[in-house]
Formats: structure tokens, C-alpha cells, sequence
């Protein structure tokens, strides 16, 4: 079966979108691979702080996923494809994984505050992108997504000073 064509019409030049498109994706992996993260540790938080550490974790992961899928949806509308999978999104992704069996909560803060504000420099690399291809709307979008990402590491910061 011939796969349809899936060009989003768009006025902007198609190299351009495929810089915007390339910055986006990865955006959305370390995003899928953070989120995956902050869930991690938002079932495995233990110690004197786990209520104040489980809610915010959850908190945190519920707004990581919901720019996921507006990451997804504005490479598609500059008439690019996005990740596929979660093998997709490994090849993509410069957020680490951790899988160790026990990681103190006082790592786990300081590891997702590091991740939020590589976050935050991944976002940075798509507004530049966004910029020279004349995206305005990507430019415009991924200042919120850069806000809540400074967000979620000034909070971690500050949750790391008495951990």
C-alpha cells in the first residue's frame, strides 16, 4: 500500500521546515524521554519528603506530556513527519535515561532540574531554527515551553535546598 502524501500545506520554504522540523523532534524526544523520567521517580520517591516529591513529580510529568503533543502537531504543520516510536525517540533523544534501581531523592531533584534546564537550551535550539526559517509561530510557542521548563527547575532548585 502506497503511504499518502502527508505535506501539510505551508507557505514556509521546505528546507527551512526540515531545520524546524529536525530541532522539533529532538525537543520531542528529550520531552517523551523527561517525561518518562519524571514518572520514574515521581513511583519510586521515597523518604521524609515523599508526599511533597510524589505531587510534584506528578505534576510535573502531567505538563511535560501535554507540550508533547504540541511539539508533535507543529512539526506537522510545517508538512513534516515526527517520531514514530519509542525506538524513534531514543535515536532522538539527549536526555539520559536512568534505570538504576534506587536513586536518593535529593539526586532525583537535582537530576530532573539538570534535565529541565537542558530542556530549556533544546527549546533555545528550535527558536533559533524557528527564527531563520521565518517560523514565527513555532518562535512564539516554544517561549512557553522554555517558561515551564525554567519553571519546573527553579522549583526543583528550590525543593533541593532542604533535601
Amino acid at each position: 500500500m502506497t503511504a499518502p502524501d502527508l505535506k501539510t500545506p505551508t507557505d514556509l520554504k521546505s528546507n527551512a521546515t526540515k531545520s524546524v522540523a529536525e530541532a522539533l523532534n529532538g525537543a520531542l524526544a528529550d520531552s517523551f524521554a523527561l517525561y518518562l523520567k519524571t514518572k520514574n521517580f515521581h513511583w519510586h520517591v521515597s523518604g521524609p519528603h515523599f508526599r511533597d516529591y510524589h505531587l510534584m513529580f506528578d505534576e510535573q510529568a502531567t505538563e511535560i506530556l501535554g507540550v508533547t503533543d504540541l511539539i508533535a502537531e507543529r512539526v506537522r504543520k510545517t508538512g513534516n513527519t515526527t517520531l514514530r516510536s519509542i525506538g524513534d525517540v531514543a535515536r532522538h533523544q539527549s536526555v539520559k535515561d536512568n534505570d538504576a534501581d534506587f536513586v536518593s531523592p535529593a539526586d532525583m531533584l537535582k537530576e530532573l532540574r539538570d534535565d529541565n534546564l537542558a530542556l530549556v537550551e533544546t527549546f533555545r535550539a528550535v527558536k533559533a531554527a524557528a527564527t531563520e526559517a521565518g517560523d514565527n509561530a513555532t518562535e512564539g510557542i516554544v517561549d512557553d515551553w522554555t517558561d515551564q521548563a525554567e519553571q519546573r527547575a527553579w522549583f526543583l532548585f528550590e525543593a533541593a535546598r532542604g533535601a
